[in-house]
C-alpha cells in the first residue's frame, strides 16, 4: 500500500469523528453569525470529502479505502437527518455538500444511493426553487469531473423530486433548467466514455425527469399547460436522440427507456405525421424560449434526429407504434402519394443516416421506410413555381449525402444495395430539370473516386434514357416532338462534369491509379456523348464544337494518355502484386481513353477549321 493511500485510509471511527467535528463546528459558526468562518470550515469538509472519494475511485478493489468513504457518506446523512439541526446550517450546507457527495457516485452503486439520500435530505429541508438552482449548479460542475455520467446521477434524480415540488411559476422554472440539463447530457453521451451500464443509469434519471415534467404538465392548463408541454416535447425528442446514439441498441433497457419518452411525446401532440413534415425546431423553441431562443438552440443540436427517430423506433417495435398511438401503413401511404409532405419527410429522416453515432440497425430500418415511400411514387404535384419546388432542395440534397454515406460506409453488402436503390429512387423524385444540378452538387461534394463513377453512370443512365424516350416520341404517329421530348440533361454542363474529373479544379490530371473509377466513367460518359450526338447529327452539349474538341483532346486525354501510359510503362515488367493491381486497373481504362482520342481525331477532321 502506498503512503499516500495509508494517509487517507482512516479508521472507521476516525473517519466519522473528523467529519463529526468538522460538521459541528461549521453548525457553531454558523448559529454564531461568522460567515468567513464557516465558509472556511465547509471548504476544508469539501476537501476532506474529496480525498476521500479520490482515493476509493482510485482504488476501487481497496475495501477499508471504500468502506472509510461510505462511512464519511453515513455520517453526513444521519447529521443532516438530525430534526434539531438549524436551518440556517442545512441552507450553508446545501450550497457544497451535493457537489462534494456526488463526487463518490462513481465508486458504486450504495454511493450513487448515499448520495442521492443526503440530497433529498435536502429537498426535503430547503425550498425547491432554491434546490432547483443548487442542483442545476451541480450539473454544471461535471464538466470537472472525469467520471461525470456517474456524478450526475445524484443530482438528475433531484430534480426529478424538484420539479413536482415547485408550487408555482412551473414552466419559468423548467424553462430555466432544462437546457442545463441538455447540455450535460448531450456532453456525457457523446463526448465521454462512459460505458452502457454507466448511460443506462443517466437515462434512466433522464427519463424519470421527463415524467416529472409531465405530472406537473396534468396539473397546468391552457397557455401554461401548452408551454409547458412545448418544452416537454423538445426535451423528449432530445433525449430520444442522445438515448439512440449512446446505449447499445441490442440491450433490452434501450427499448424499454425509448417506449417511456414516446408514451410521453404522444402526450405533447407529436403525431409521426407532424415529426416528419411540418416540425420546426426553431419555431417551437421561439416559443418556448422567446428572444433567448438562439442562445438555447445549441442544447437542442439533436431535437431533429430525435424527430425522425421517433418514427423510426415506430418501425423497430410494435410495441412503441402501439404507445405512440400510430398507423404506419397509412402514414406511409400518405407520404407516398403526397410529393411535398414525402420531400419534407425525407429531409426529416435524413437526420437518422447522417448522425454518425446511431447504430446501422436504426439505419437500415430508416432505409427500408424511404424505400416504402419513394417506390413508383404516383403522385407528382405540379407546383406552378420553380421557387415553391426549388426550397425544399437544399434538404433534398443534403438526404442525398446522407445516403450516398451510407452506401460508401454500410458494413452489410444488402444495406449498400437497398441506399442506392434509395439514391435513385429520390432523383427520380426530384423535377428533371434541377435532377443534373443536384448530381453535379452531389459529384463536386464527393471525395471517393468509386462512389464519383457511381454518380457519373446515373448522369450517363439519364442521358440514354432521355435519347430513348425522345426517339420513341419522334417514332410515334401524331406525336408533338416539341412539347414531348425532355432532353433537360443534354446541355453543356455534362462537359463540364467530365472536365471535373479529367481535370481537376486543383491543376494536373487526376491522380492514377487512385482515382482510376471516377476518370473511366467520366471517359464512358464523353464517348457516349459525343458518339450519340455524332449520330443522331445534334449538337446540344456542344461537344461537336470545334473548341470543344480541342479542349477535350489537348487539356483532357491527351495529358491523360501521356500518364496512363508512364504508369503502365513503369509497372509493365515489374510482378509484384502492386504492380499488378495498377496495371489490371488501368487497362480498361487505357481502352476507352484511346477510343475517345481516336473518335475525336476523327471529329476534329471532318470539323471546318
Amino acid at each position: 500500500m502506498s503512503q499516500e493511500t495509508k494517509t487517507l485510509s482512516f479508521h472507521p471511527s476516525q473517519t466519522r469523528n473528523t467529519i463529526l467535528t468538522i460538521l459541528q463546528s461549521c453548525s457553531q459558526l454558523v448559529e454564531a453569525g461568522d460567515i468567513h468562518e464557516s465558509d472556511s470550515t465547509i471548504s476544508e469538509l469539501v476537501k476532506f470529502l474529496a480525498s476521500l472519494s479520490d482515493a476509493a475511485l482510485s482504488d476501487p478493489n481497496n475495501e477499508p479505502v471504500q468502506n472509510d468513504a461510505f462511512d464519511a457518506l453515513t455520517e453526513i446523512h444521519r447529521y443532516i437527518c438530525s430534526p434539531s439541526l438549524a436551518q440556517e446550517v442545512v441552507d450553508a450546507l446545501s450550497f457544497e455538500l451535493p457537489k462534494a457527495v456526488s463526487k463518490f457516485a462513481g465508486i458504486s452503486n450504495r454511493f450513487v444511493d448515499i448520495a442521492i439520500s443526503i440530497i433529498d435530505q435536502f429537498l426535503e429541508k430547503c425550498g425547491p426553487r432554491d434546490m432547483l438552482s443548487i442542483l442545476c449548479n451541480t450539473l454544471g460542475y461535471s464538466s470537472n469531473m472525469t467520471n461525470a455520467a456517474s456524478y450526475i446521477v445524484p443530482p438528475l434524480s433531484g430534480l426529478s423530486k424538484v420539479f413536482t415540488s415547485i408550487k408555482r411559476r412551473h414552466f419559468e422554472q423548467v424553462q430555466v433548467a432544462v437546457p442545463i440539463i441538455l447540455n450535460v447530457l448531450k456532453a456525457v453521451a457523446l463526448d465521454s466514455d462512459a460505458d452502457d451500464a454507466e448511460l443506462e443509469g443517466v437515462f434512466h434519471r433522464a427519463v424519470g425527469i421527463a415524467k416529472s415534467i409531465y405530472e406537473v404538465c396534468k396539473k397546468l392548463d391552457g397557455v401554461s399547460n401548452e408551454k409547458l408541454r412545448s418544452v416537454l416535447g423538445l426535451y423528449v425528442l432530445q433525449c430520444l436522440a442522445l438515448l439512440s446514439a449512446s446505449i447499445s441498441y441490442k440491450d433490452s433497457t434501450c427499448h424499454l427507456l425509448v417506449l417511456e419518452l414516446l408514451r410521453i411525446s404522444s402526450y405533447c401532440g407529436l403525431t409521426y405525421l407532424g415529426l416528419l413534415t411540418a416540425f420546426d425546431v426553431e419555431n417551437v423553441a421561439g416559443f418556448v424560449f422567446g428572444e433567448d431562443k438562439d442562445v438555447h438552440m445549441s442544447c437542442l443540436s439533436h431535437v431533429q434526429h430525435g424527430a425522425a427517430l421517433s418514427v423510426v423506433w415506430g418501425l423497430v417495435s410494435n410495441d412503441v407504434a402501439h404507445a405512440s398511438k400510430e398507423n404506419l401503413d397509412a402514414i406511409k401511404d400518405e407520404l407516398h402519394n403526397n410529393q411535398i409532405k414525402r420531400w419534407e419527410a425525407i429531409g426529416t429522416l435524413k437526420h437518422v443516416l447522417s448522425f454518425v453515432n446511431l447504430p446501422w440497425e436504426l439505419k437500415k430500418q430508416t432505409i427500408n421506410f424511404l424505400l416504402c415511400i419513394t417506390d413508383r411514387c404516383i403522385s407528382r404535384e405540379c407546383l406552378d413555381e420553380p421557387s415553391e419546388w426549388s426550397s425544399y432542395m437544399p434538404n433534398i440534397f443534403s438526404a442525398l449525402q446522407a445516403i450516398k454515406m451510407v452506401i460508401m460506409y454500410a458494413p452489410e453488402p444488402e444495406l449498400r444495395k437497398k441506399s442506392f436503390v434509395l439514391l435513385k429512387a429520390v432523383l427520380a423524385d426530384i423535377p428533371d430539370t434541377q435532377r443534373l444540378d443536384i448530381l453535379k452538387a452531389l459529384i463536386t461534394n464527393t471525395d471517393s473516386s468509386s462512389m464519383i463513377a457511381i454518380l457519373i453512370d446515373l448522369v450517363r443512365r439519364e442521358m440514354h434514357m432521355e435519347v430513348c424516350s425522345s426517339t420513341s416520341v419522334k417514332e410515334a404517329p401524331d406525336s408533338n416532338n416539341e412539347m414531348h421530348a425532355n432532353m433537360s440533361f443534354w446541355t453543356p454542363s455534362v462537359l463540364e462534369l467530365v472536365e471535373l474529373v479529367l481535370r481537376p479544379p486543383r491543376g494536373g490530371p487526376p491522380s492514377l491509379p487512385d482515382e482510376s473509377d471516377a476518370v473511366l466513367s467520366a471517359l464512358n460518359l464523353y464517348r457516349f456523348v459525343l458518339m450519340t450526338e455524332s449520330t443522331g447529327k445534334t449538337n446540344r452539349t456542344g461537344v461537336l464544337s470545334r473548341g470543344n474538341l480541342l479542349k477535350a483532346y489537348n487539356e483532357w486525354l491527351l495529358p491523360l494518355r501521356t500518364l496512363v501510359s508512364g504508369i503502365m510503362t513503369e509497372n509493365k515488367n515489374d510482378y509484384d502484386q502492386l504492380a499488378v493491381d495498377t496495371v489490371c486497373t488501368l487497362n480498361p481504362l487505357e481502352l476507352v481513353l484511346y477510343r475517345c482520342i481516336e473518335l475525336v481525331e476523327e471529329k476534329l477532321k471532318q470539323s471546318p477549321t
